[in-house]
């Protein structure tokens, strides 16, 4: 058929001329996240490799994002490549219904491996998101009961359910009306380092004991997105305690809290308690690809299995086989490595370069745990006026609302931590 004979087919562009750039071209047909049709400011990438992004004006900058919390060893990691290049000569991906491969079967037995006895069961999703989404079928499915209870002040994804568990006052609160009504308990008063009282669980008791919920759905000891804080281990125990005697599912959200940022390899090891399901991703295959998986126990998934039969769930790409590999190699040289004392220096490091920051008038609060630092300012940030100005002192840091927060790759140096750090405190100081 010919173009004149089918005046809806559009001719296919040509090759980019030289002097329409990056930016431009991206800026006429795509949309990013969290941003208007036409992102601005936005920065074209050209190369990644170890902690370095290239931009296409030449400019060098240190990432101090590990591209949201996913890629802990850098970019083009020789072992993550190399699981890659092995398995597509293999094949690249085969459906995962009735059929199994060896990357998939590696991967479970290694998560399983790693996590508390009682989780014993895999189920791979598409990202972190759809995680969330599995693990409230899940709960949902084991119990019959079709809400659950989270906590303000979370983040749990962008998909309709992970939204309806974040945090409604956030910034899904738009979808307010469209989203399944979930019940919400304030978030967590005691500070890290706190005690947590009967008071403070109060809210908590309160709603176990008036509404009816399949689970509790948590970030452990960190929230993420939803404001960058981190609250005390005994809130978190005390918690699971309540749930324990209450017969709730609990369900922690190790999405960005896994794989060692906290300093503990799993966000509930501060605490020392177990879940019933557990959500993994970001950092699960290195930042390479996107994956995450759900974990659960025997007794919900014979709690599944007597009520419907089968975990009423199966997405197209589910298990991909790269993803596996890679994933699985990315963990193993996590493991093999002294990530802790890795995860250590960078919290040192984090701590003594942004600590200049509360005499800035702006800073309301500069806060550490792991290789995670934050910087908090009285009022929200000029995007516009900030991000350029980080990439213009030499460092890849995306602040959002009042929050100025790094969580730089493992694979960083000193003087790789210092370079973030450094171009955050003088940012804020212009």
């Amino acid at each position: 058929m010919s173009e004149r004979a089918d005046p809806g087919l559009r001719r296919a562009p040509e090759r980019a001329d030289d002097d329409v750039d990056l930016v431009a071209r991206d800026q006429r047909v795509l949309w990013h996240p969290y941003a208007p049709a036409v992102a601005d400011p936005l920065f074209g990438v050209v190369d990644a490799h170890g902690t370095r992004l290239t931009l296409d004006d030449g400019r060098e900058v240190v990432d101090g994002m590990s591209s949201w919390w996913a890629a802990i060893h850098g970019y083009r990691h020789p072992v993550l490549d190399a699981a890659l290049h092995a398995q597509v000569d293999r094949f690249a991906h085969v459906m995962f219904g009735g059929l199994t491969h060896e990357p998939a079967v590696e991967l479970g037995e290694l998560l399983v491996s790693m996590t508390p006895d009682p989780l014993t069961r895999v189920f791979f999703t598409d990202s972190g998101s759809v995680a969330v989404e599995v693990a409230l079928k899940m709960a949902v499915q084991a119990t019959g009961i079709p809400r659950v209870l989270a906590i303000r002040g979370g983040y749990h994804g962008d998909t309709a359910g992970a939204m309806s568990v974040t945090d409604p006052a956030g910034m899904h609160a738009v979808f307010r009306g469209y989203l399944p009504e979930q019940v919400f308990v304030p978030r967590p008063k005691p500070l890290y380092d706190e005690e947590c009282s009967e008071e403070d669980l109060a809210p908590v008791v309160r709603a176990l004991s008036t509404r009816d919920v399949a689970a509790v759905v948590v970030e452990p000891v960190v929230q993420g997105a939803g404001g960058m804080r981190w609250y005390s281990p005994d809130y978190l125990r005390r918690l699971v305690a309540l749930c324990r005697e209450r017969g709730v599912l609990v369900v922690f959200d190790e999405i960005a809290t896994g794989f060692g940022r906290t300093g503990e390899l799993w966000g509930m090891d501060h605490a020392g308690v177990v879940p019933d399901v557990m959500c993994v991703g970001k950092a699960l295959t290195g930042g390479t690809m996107t994956l995450g998986a759900v974990l659960c126990t025997d007794a919900v998934a014979a709690r599944v299995e007597a009520r419907a039969g089968a975990l009423m769930h199966g997405p197209t790409f589910m298990a991909n086989p790269l993803a596996c590999a890679v994933a699985t190699a990315s963990t193993r040289l996590l493991l093999d490595q002294d990530w802790r004392g890795t995860v250590a220096r960078v919290s040192a490091e984090l701590r003594a370069g942004l600590a200049p920051a509360l005499s800035l008038d702006a800073v309301a609060d500069v806060r550490v745990l792991g290789a995670i630092g934050v910087v908090e300012l009285h009022e929200p940030c000029d995007m516009k006026v900030l991000q350029p100005r980080l990439v213009d002192e030499g460092a890849w840091v995306r602040p959002f609302g009042r929050l100025v927060y790094t969580m730089p790759p493992y694979v960083s140096t000193t003087e790789d931590v210092a370079a973030v750090t450094g171009a955050i405190v003088r940012s804020l100081s212009g």
